[in-house]
Parts: structure tokens; sequence; C-alpha cells
């Protein structure tokens, strides 16, 4: 199954084992220290370091960069899609969905902006996107201004104690 397992940090090590992810993003905040599931190889995750933040010059914060972003989308374009891939951050609900959708549009280019944006707000009613990673993503992946459109479109998402997880299923796989 070709779809993408977004998760709190918490959920990682169940969620690799119950999908059989092959695949693993972390975006996590710099010095936050956590164990990669050892049934995901080390040459198949990728850790950004950055801070749930939507602009930059926050003191020592780091906000997401483009560079965050271009590195995302290379990872996502290797990645075979035999397995899943999970994509984690702190809680669930900020930078890993927002970085779901970039990776599905990464490995999907011809996926309708809107179309992901509404699938992301029916398995994930609690997603709400950081908006400068979607707008690196959007920049980035030559959307024009219709990913950003579309995840202002499904606007913020409902509130969570930050153990949902979710299954963006691919298109394909739809």
């Amino acid at each position: 199954m070709s779809a993408i397992v977004v998760c709190p940090l918490a959920s990682i090590a169940e969620l690799a084992v119950r999908h059989k992810a092959s695949h693993m993003v972390s975006l996590m905040a710099e010095k936050h220290e956590f164990h990669r599931p050892g049934l995901v190889p080390a040459a198949q995750h990728l850790t950004l370091r950055m801070n749930d933040i939507a602009f930059a010059g926050t003191g020592d914060l780091i906000a997401p960069a483009e560079s965050h972003v271009e590195q995302l989308i290379a990872f996502a374009r290797q990645w075979d899609r035999v397995a899943p891939m999970v994509i984690h951050c702190w809680m669930g609900v900020s930078r890993s969905p927002a970085a779901a959708v970039i990776a599905s549009l990464a490995v999907d280019p011809d996926e309708d902006d809107l179309a992901l944006a509404r699938r992301l707000r029916s398995v994930a009613p609690h997603a709400t996107p950081n908006t400068r990673l979607i707008e690196f993503g959007d920049k980035l992946l030559g959307r024009e201004g219709r990913l950003v459109a579309a995840i202002r479109e499904i606007g913020r998402g409902s509130e969570t104690d930050g153990r949902a997880s979710f299954v963006l299923p691919l298109r394909s796989d739809l």
C-alpha cells in the first residue's frame, strides 16, 4: 500500500511496525532526541530540524526553511512506494501533515491540490498544516498558489489531544 502515515512522536514505533513502513521523515526541534524504529533503515530516514512556527526571526527557534522542503521533496521522490512512509512531528498536527501533503505532491505532481487538501481533511479533521512549509512546498513544486489556496480552503483543524494519527492514501491507492 502506497500511503503516508502521519503521527505524533509517541506513536512512531507502533505505527511503523503496524504499517510495515520502509521510510520515515521526522520534523523535530533542534536537540530533541528520539530513537528511530529499527524497522526503518537509517538510510531511509530523513530528519529535518525545525520548530513549528510560521515565520522566521524568533530568537533561538528554527523556522521551517526552503532547504528543509527541498530535502523533503528529494527524499519523497526516491521513496519507491512499495511500503508506507511514516511522517511525524511532536504532535502530528502541523508540521507532519504539511510534509505529508508536500510529499504526496512530490510523488504525484498531477494530483489536484484541492482534492488532496480535502482528502487530508477527511482523514485528519485535526490537521492544521504549517503554513510556512506549505508556502515553500507550493513554490518548489511549481503549484503557482494552488496548494496554498487549497490548504487555506480547508481551514484550521479541530482541537486534538495530540494523540491522533492518520493514513493519507496516495491518489493511486484510492
